[in-house]
């Protein structure tokens, strides 16, 4: 949130630091945060949960990324969103091109990296189960949603190197570029928050004292938490 705070002068540094030399060192400090961060506590990746939007600052933290993940929800506003960064990613990594080769980035202290991220897939994430496989409305709007991937989103990417070799998604078994598909977990989610642990790592007592499950409930809702950690 305290990051958020800095939006503006990032957006206006973004745009301007070729010009401006005081705005120089903006550009690149998230990124160099993060290396020593990750120096600091041995890190060997860094996870980053962008917020959803087209921000300055999710246009320099996926700019500067290796790599990239797609989240969606089976909806119709997930098929917006994939339309839009077809054509918004394009833009971003033309601008981060150019921005890596501006000798005033390169001079700065905390120098602009010259980063290609690559598209690893998509998770499809919070639908209903019935009878062990999606329902069939929500199943409409993953093949909806794999389909807009593959025909609008990858073709994209690919104009701008931002794809791994096929054999590497083939290899996988990344079957239309998705890498998972997740359910909704219902009550598991509201128990985590509410107990700050994640959903892994709750006990039956806290899904006991928290949810107010017992008996079958209980039983079940312990399956699922088996099902989250193994679809993690």
């Amino acid at each position: 949130m305290g990051l958020a705070e800095y939006e503006v002068t990032l957006g206006i540094a973004q745009e301007l630091s070729g010009s401006i030399q005081t705005l120089q060192n903006l550009p690149g400090s998230i990124s160099y945060l993060f290396e020593k961060t990750a120096e600091k506590f041995s890190a060997d990746y860094i996870l980053i949960d962008m917020s959803p939007s087209l921000s300055s600052i999710n246009q320099n933290l996926l700019m500067t990324s290796n790599f990239f993940i797609v989240p969606t929800v089976p909806d119709f506003f997930s098929i917006m969103a994939i339309d839009s960064l077809a054509r918004i990613i394009p833009r971003w990594h033309s601008w981060a091109k150019k921005a890596s080769e501006l000798q005033v980035l390169q001079d700065a202290s905390y120098p602009f990296p010259k980063v290609t991220p690559l598209f690893l897939g998509t998770i499809i994430q919070n639908y209903r189960i019935r009878y062990q496989k999606p329902s069939a409305s929500f199943q409409e709007w993953i093949d909806k949603t794999q389909k807009a991937v593959s025909d609008v989103l990858v073709p994209s990417l690919g104009k701008e190197n931002m794809l791994l070799p096929n054999e590497v998604y083939y290899s996988q078994n990344i079957n239309d570029y998705c890498l998972t598909t997740m359910s909704d977990f219902n009550s598991l989610i509201a128990i985590s928050q509410n107990c700050q642990t994640p959903v892994f790592a709750l006990t039956k007592e806290q899904i006991q004292q928290e949810g107010k499950h017992y008996g079958k409930v209980l039983e079940s809702t312990l399956k699922s938490q088996n099902t989250f950690k193994d679809t993690f």
